[in-house]
């Protein structure tokens, strides 16, 4: 892998903040015509949440399925706040992205040379492929990575934490970042800077998404004064397993789709009570249910049961579940699974077109860090890999059609402009220690509590005001000079979860995965409409009508 040094880290064509899904193809359509792509890693470029997505990848290839049906199923689970271009983006250019990753290696499971297809909630069709059972991300960020290597105008570093972007009259310029192997602060100047920086749920006790996944993207991105969107909306995915010594480890909806069903701690059989779709019903239902039947038996978590299913196919279908249980002394096919909600995926973020270009000039998001509005209140389960590499492709192409053919000079000067008192070669003790150690992780996991336990998966203004009042206690941490990796992600992490709680205390209803107790029902008179923050205002935006194609 080609990587910079801490002295070459002054100046690429284009910066790309993200080493997952989106980010990859981002750069791959760039470096592919031959400039410039410097793609930073907060951690090992494999460390990201692409990685840990089993379930896979929805995409209209099946001979009994159609692009109407992916697109009318994800307008569905979006609860009336999709944006219907950008759902009719996702659903025609994803069989050919898809195809491009099979051509480029992606090995996805197969039977008799045909792509297997399974089905997940709010599914009509079976039309979910996977590679590998249940490791189709890592097999989609194993293909990107490789491809990304081939070309040698594509450079990697790892590593390097973000810590601000670079803002130059209403431009975005670079970024300021930390190079935490080396100990020292660097700044990178760029044509155009690129954020996909993935998820956000480590804001929450609970979740689905590795410890990198502390919302950064969207945090500086609002630093800079870049437009969020939605952010209101976070889906708790319904099945994570729920150990008391705190192991948690994601168990795909696959496995619901292939017939596991969730009991109570009696043994009983639940969601048909509940819902029409019983266990295959849209994901913010199941875990409001599930919430709500762990309260009614008073135990911290229900059970998954597949001891129907066939173990051989289980074993096959499911192996990186399975080997992970036992490691757990649990055998998934004859034991039943202790399973809870998590925070698993943000539908807002930074707010973009569908190309990706954001309110900043020179500054583009791709992936989960963006907004479209492609999501709406809720996703579609196995949406977000296919939006990673149709919207990092569309982003792609913009990028090349704006770039610059002028670089900036008097480098030197302009940087400690942008960013006065940064000594961005010295190294510096400081930037891999914190002061706060001890009560940095405590603040850490107050914040996480507060956010799961008041603005979790179910709302009232009571808990989110709690949770607006006590983030005001915390607002200090905007101001205060931090250095350090983990002190910079618990700032980034406060940033995050008092956009959400604002957003969330806004919308006085329930929709899709806000759900309100105290505004119980959907009100398309007064809430059709996504709500949009930044650091100087706060606005309302109107649905786009629905597309005319479908």
């Amino acid at each position: 892998m080609k990587m910079f040094s801490p002295k070459d880290c002054l100046y690429t064509d284009v910066l790309v903040i993200g080493a997952g899904v989106a980010g990859l193809r981002v750069a791959i359509e760039i470096g592919l015509q031959g400039h410039q792509v410097l793609v930073l890693a907060k951690d090992q470029a494999s460390e990201s949440s692409t990685a840990y997505a089993q379930g896979g990848v929805a995409v209209a290839l099946g001979e009994d399925d159609e692009i109407v049906f992916h697109y009318q199923d994800t307008i569905n689970a979006g609860d009336g706040l999709c944006d219907s271009e950008a759902v009719r983006i996702l659903v025609n250019e994803g069989p050919e992205r898809i195809r491009e990753l099979i051509e480029w290696g992606a090995e996805f499971d197969r039977e008799g040379g045909n792509l297997l297809f399974t089905r997940e909630s709010a599914h009509r069709r079976r039309r979910i492929i996977h590679a590998h059972g249940d490791a189709t991300g890592k097999e989609i960020a194993r293909v990107l990575l490789r491809k990304a290597q081939t070309i040698p105008s594509i450079k990697f570093k790892d590593f390097a934490f973000t810590v601000d972007l670079w803002i130059e009259e209403g431009r975005c310029r670079g970024a300021a970042i930390i190079d935490i192997k080396e100990k020292c602060r660097i700044v990178v100047e760029a044509k155009a800077v690129i954020l996909a920086t993935g998820s956000l749920g480590q804001v929450f006790l609970e979740t689905s998404n590795p410890r990198v996944a502390t919302g950064d993207g969207v945090a500086i991105a609002y630093r800079a004064g870049a437009e969020l969107m939605d952010m209101e909306f976070i889906q708790f995915h319904p099945t994570t397993l729920y150990l008391s010594d705190g192991t948690r480890f994601l168990i795909t909806e696959a496995i619901r789709g292939e017939g596991g069903i969730l009991r109570n701690r009696w043994g009983e059989r639940f969601m048909p009570r509940y819902h029409s779709l019983a266990d295959l019903a849209p994901r913010d239902i199941v875990s409001r249910i599930m919430v709500e039947e762990m309260q009614r038996t008073k135990v911290p978590e229900v059970y998954l049961d597949l001891t129907a299913l066939d173990p051989r196919y289980l074993k096959k279908r499911f192996p990186n579940i399975y080997k992970t249980c036992l490691d757990y002394k649990i055998d998934i096919t004859r034991d039943l699974i202790p399973v809870r909600p998590s925070a698993h995926y943000a539908m807002g973020g930074v707010r973009t077109d569908y190309v990706g270009r954001t309110n900043r000039e020179g500054l583009y998001a791709c992936g989960e860090v963006a907004c479209t509005g492609l999501h709406g209140a809720n996703r579609l389960a196995s949406n977000s890999l296919l939006e990673g590499v149709v919207f990092g492709a569309r982003a792609g192409k913009a990028v090349l059609e704006n770039l610059s053919s002028s670089a900036s000079t008097n480098f030197k000067k302009k940087t400690e402009m942008a960013f006065p008192g940064w000594n961005f070669t010295l190294t510096s003790a400081r930037v891999g220690k914190s002061r706060y150690v001890d009560c940095l992780e405590r603040l850490r996991q107050e914040l996480r509590k507060l956010m799961w336990e008041k603005v979790g998966i179910i709302r009232s203004r009571d808990s989110l005001e709690k949770a607006r009042d006590q983030l005001k206690v915390w607002e200090h941490l905007e101001g205060e000079s931090l250095f350090t990796r983990e002190e910079l992600e618990v700032r980034n992490m406060f940033i995050v979860a008092r956009a959400i709680t604002q957003t969330a205390l806004k919308r006085e209803e329930s929709r899709g995965a806000h759900y309100r107790k105290d505004f119980p029902f959907r009100d398309d008179i007064h809430w059709k409409k996504h709500i949009v923050i930044n650091k100087d205002l706060f606005y309302t935006l109107e649905v786009p009508s629905e597309s005319e194609d479908y």
